[in-house]
């Protein structure tokens, strides 16, 4: 991704510079894997319910769950056939008002996904389309269109293969020979079209419905999506964006990298008007509600546009998780970043982890130029999890000491790994299908949680049924091991989420400190946040305190003279490391993070 300096003009003035999202720690639940009630294999809502303990000793600030509404499941629940209901496996409407209710009482917000580009083909809208026929308004509401000489273009579909699924077939009806449908995605996922004023008015009885249950924001899916570019174009990329068709002789991996979502599918002018309207909405019916977009944009100045002051509140920071374990590279995305949403009057967000990427306990572990977007199966190298471990920690370390928000994905408190192994037959990502088993997917990051050290499934459920497989030993991650071990990342993760609230950390800045190559050193308010990336010790002179860091003491040789120091000597940062320190003598003492 290319990063610019360029600046958004003509901004409206932010008035919401107290609002809770600037500083907020949030973590992504993903109901399906989080904890399972009733034993059906299928994590639920009650199952959340029965771990809010975990997120209130975690600290966080607010959780996201990932979509719970009806759904036929061809793409994970963002196959979207109700918008106005949660999904019978995971509860009733009920539930999911307790839950709400719950973590309100326990001072925790709650965001939910917002799924605006597509439906699933199991949507009354779209069986109703298909229903109706060529030309009907019914049809309108999705993008139909006619060619007598194959696909009306050559978009290719972000899961592999074409863009455009022929009508007829589904229908069998003569008159809808030659007429085609759009989906980005699965070609269950039919794309809206955004050109439609009933698309417009659903999602903003949508927005009102959820605000009024007591939702306080919204991730939105695909939000550079949505508005497609006049007359739909051909797209330079062509149609195969992961490049399945390999050169022959051409290695498989190297083949399988997935091309970037531009084109005039993408990013186009008009989306923001519709970001607007929701803003004026929210703004109706409630007070500081969240917007964050998912937007993979070319550039950082691209994104800052989704923020202004009158569209969305945040948006996801891919090229910090996208950097890699790589100094000059994060220190480069965190100054362009601040500079650009700085320049909106709008904070930035950091990320690692989420339901799309390889876990970054895992993806830490392969050189910072290695892609691991399509996934990592067991014929590919396996990392190495001791390594990926302590980069994580370290990753993660130093990411909650930045200003700004920061998101965390279930599990990674937990130092969970990828689960690289997993059997084909296992997978359900539509990757896998769509791409001829080429690209493993996203399934590896989805596997349902270990709560327990033992247990059919670790404590998921009491049944022993999961929806994906859990790898051998998972137990090991648990909440119920790491709550016993010194120095575990659970431990970790907690003292660092209260440590950044304490200290304000969310609402500081960046002031860049000199240091050796390979090596991270800023200051933010009277703390100093340490990344060594490099496979050496290195000694951060006059640095004062230590608050806390990625490392055990019993990890580092020596290690009890480095995490004790004296104002006028030096901590040594172990390779892969991170710690915080209090550049004024007398602050606070963490040390480890028991």
């Amino acid at each position: 991704m290319t990063l610019t300096s360029a600046r958004p003009q003509g901004l409206v003035s932010r008035t919401d510079t107290e609002a809770w999202w600037r500083d907020a720690v949030i973590y992504q639940i993903y109901p399906r894997s989080f904890a399972d009630a009733n034993g059906d294999g299928i994590g639920d809502i009650q199952g959340i319910r029965e771990h809010i303990d975990h997120l209130v000793a975690l600290g966080v600030d607010a959780v996201w769950l990932s979509p719970f509404y009806p759904s036929p499941q061809v793409d994970a629940g963002y196959d979207v056939s109700d918008y106005f209901d949660l999904a019978p496996e995971y509860g009733s409407l009920q539930d999911l008002d307790a839950l709400i209710a719950d973590l309100h009482e326990a001072g925790i917000r709650v965001i939910i996904d917002l799924v605006p580009n597509h439906s699933s083909d199991q949507h009354k809208w779209f069986r109703a389309a298909l229903e109706a026929g060529p030309g009907s308004p019914e049809r309108d509401r999705y993008i139909f269109r006619h060619s007598t000489d194959g696909a009306p273009n050559n978009w290719g579909s972000l899961f592999g293969g074409p863009a455009w699924q022929p009508v007829e077939p589904l229908t069998g009806r003569s008159e809808d020979q030659d007429w085609y449908y759009l989906h980005l995605f699965a070609a269950e996922q039919p794309d809206f079209n955004w050109s439609n004023e009933d698309v417009h008015e659903h999602f903003h009885t949508f927005l009102r419905f959820w605000v009024e249950r007591g939702i306080d924001g919204f991730r939105v899916d695909v939000a550079h999506g949505l508005v497609k570019a006049e007359g739909l174009p051909d797209d330079d990329l062509g149609p195969d964006r992961w490049n399945v068709v390999a050169v022959e002789g051409e290695d498989a991996a190297a083949a399988r990298e997935k091309l970037p979502d531009v084109g005039p599918a993408f990013n186009q002018p008009g989306v923001h008007d519709i970001y607007r309207e929701w803003r004026r909405v929210l703004d109706e019916v409630g007070e500081d509600i969240l917007l964050v977009a998912e937007a993979w944009v070319p550039t950082e100045a691209d994104v800052a546009l989704y923020v202004r002051a009158d569209e969305m509140s945040q948006a996801f920071n891919f090229p910090f998780l996208t950097a890699g374990w790589d100094a000059d590279g994060l220190r480069r995305v965190i100054d362009v970043s601040l500079s650009e949403y700085g320049a909106v009057g709008a904070p930035a967000t950091w990320v690692l982890s989420n339901h799309d990427v390889v876990r970054h306990a895992s993806r830490l572990a392969y050189p910072a130029d290695m892609d691991t977007n399509p996934g990592i199966g067991p014929k590919d190298p396996q990392p190495n999890a001791e390594l990926g471990l302590a980069r994580a920690r370290a990753a993660t370390l130093f990411m909650l000491g930045l200003p700004g928000s920061a998101y965390l994905y279930q599990g990674e408190e937990l130092g969970l790994p990828e689960h690289t192994t997993m059997e084909d037959e296992a997978r359900q990502d539509p990757l896998w299908e769509r791409t001829d088993h080429l690209v493993p997917g996203r399934d590896g990051c989805r596997v349902p949680l270990p709560w327990t050290r033992d247990g059919a499934s670790y404590g998921y459920n009491a049944t022993g049924l999961t929806w994906l497989p859990q790898p051998e030993g998972w137990g090991e991650y648990s909440p119920q091991v790491q709550e016993e071990r010194e120095g575990s990342t659970l431990s970790l993760y907690r003292r660092a989420i209260a440590l950044r609230r304490e200290l304000r950390l969310g609402r500081g800045s960046v002031e860049w400190l000199d240091s050796e190559p390979g090596i991270l050193l800023l200051r933010n308010g009277t703390t100093g946040i340490v990344l060594n990336t490099t496979e050496q010790p290195v000694a951060i002179k006059a640095a004062g305190r230590t608050l806390i860091t990625s490392w055990h003491r019993s990890e580092v040789d020596g290690a009890d003279s480095a995490d004790t120091v004296d104002a006028a000597d030096a901590v040594v940062v172990p390779p892969n490391g991170a710690c915080w320190l209090d550049l004024f003598a007398g602050g606070t003492d963490g040390g480890d993070p028991r």
